[in-house]
């Protein structure tokens, strides 16, 4: 069945990736992003030549998740087209990279403000209307930094991702009796097919940063050469928007809580698979065992 989607931070990376592959699954999809009047243009451009050349039903639409207000009106001018949302993917991030210290609180709460308050605006605006339907999925992309191998210099984007995967987990048993279900996909660390690495951004604090370098000289390129190596030649960014395809499209009440595409394999999904084990027992302990899947 044709169904209503809506992806944040779709202009680039896993989300336009994913924005193409569930409009060739014939889904109709708004692909959201910033500034799309602006320096997002070239973008909205490419999506819809994108949906004439493949014959989708792929849109632009502008949505910002620093804006309750932008968030808010992304998702009212879908009702107001089809009446309802079916799927919300939470795609948008924001990577930081360099020495921890260096990054002033403001900087690192800029990091939240996108990859943790970003997903709750949107939350805030589509779930009345999936709650009233009694009906929907919320695909959260997280990531194996949240609990699997965190390589230096990149702590406070592992903070907010394992931040925001708490969050969904949260998400997860609230929504369940509302007929809305969850899915956490966990991609690994792909360095290259996506822009994480590219505009990733740096500390202001100059003089901190550069500190380290005593210590740590050249540490910023050894992460990215060490993270490079341990992804085999054939790592494929697009197998994250297959596996988000291949979710979406299964019945309602048989789609995995998590799943994990991490071709480095650094042992994130050993680590959830005992956290997520813990957290269905417990819920059977407390005797609410029915928020493990949604009504």
């Amino acid at each position: 069945m044709n169904k209503i989607i809506l992806i944040t931070g779709a202009s680039s990376g896993f989300g336009a990736l994913t924005a193409r592959a569930l409009s060739d699954a014939g889904h109709t999809v708004y692909a959201s992003m910033r500034q799309t009047e602006g320096r997002g243009a070239p973008h909205v451009a490419e999506v819809a030549a994108y949906a004439a050349e493949h014959g989708t039903d792929l849109r632009a639409i502008e949505l910002n998740v620093l804006s309750q207000e932008s968030a808010d009106a992304a998702v009212a001018a879908i009702i107001a087209e089809h009446g309802r949302i079916d799927v919300i993917v939470h795609n948008a991030g924001h990577m930081v990279l360099g020495p921890t210290e260096a990054f002033t609180p403001e900087e690192i709460a800029h990091v939240y403000d996108v990859n943790v308050l970003g997903t709750q605006r949107v939350n805030r605006a589509a779930l009345p209307h999936l709650r009233a339907r009694g009906h929907g999925l919320l695909v959260w992309n997280s990531s194996s930094s949240a609990r699997g191998g965190t390589p230096p210099y990149l702590g406070p984007y592992f903070a907010a991702k394992a931040a925001m995967d708490s969050l969904a987990v949260g998400y997860a048993a609230e929504l369940a009796r509302f007929g809305i279900e969850t899915s956490i996909v966990v991609p690994g660390a792909f360095t290259s097919g996506t822009n994480h690495f590219a505009h990733a951004g740096h500390p202001a604090d100059k003089e901190t940063a550069e500190a380290y370098e005593e210590h740590y000289a050249g540490l910023l390129d050894q992460v990215g050469q060490s993270l490079a190596a341990l992804s085999p030649p054939d790592a494929d960014v697009s197998e994250v928007a297959e596996e988000i395809v291949r979710i979406v499209d299964l019945p309602h009440g048989k789609r995995p809580f998590r799943v994990h595409i991490d071709p480095a394999d650094d042992g994130a999904e050993v680590v959830n698979a005992v956290g997520d084990r813990i957290r269905a027992e417990f819920y059977r302990r407390i005797g609410m065992e029915d928020l493990l899947s949604p009504r």
